[in-house]
């Protein structure tokens, strides 16, 4: 009988433990044991901020770039043959 009482107390108790630890509070115990309380440490924010920063950057100088890309074709073709004349449609 008290197998059976061991058992069913331990059936129980697993779908307890799991809403527990899928709560705020069990997500905030887990962060807490990993050594990081309050989120990213300063150092990992930092860093995240600077890629940030730079993947901004390298996207306007591929803007950048394409336009100049852009620019240099048209002096290429400008410079090929001035006289020809443009194909009429």
């Amino acid at each position: 009988m008290w197998v059976l009482a061991i058992i069913l107390i331990v059936a129980l108790l697993i779908p307890v433990a799991a809403i527990l630890v899928d709560s705020p509070l069990g997500k905030s115990v887990a962060r807490r044991m990993e050594g990081r309380a309050d989120g990213p440490a300063p150092e990992l924010r930092d860093m995240q901020r600077k890629v940030e920063m730079l993947e901004s950057e390298v996207e306007d100088l591929n803007r950048s770039v394409s336009g100049m890309r852009e620019e240099l074709q048209f002096m290429q073709r400008l410079l090929e043959d001035p006289r020809r004349k443009k194909p009429t449609t």
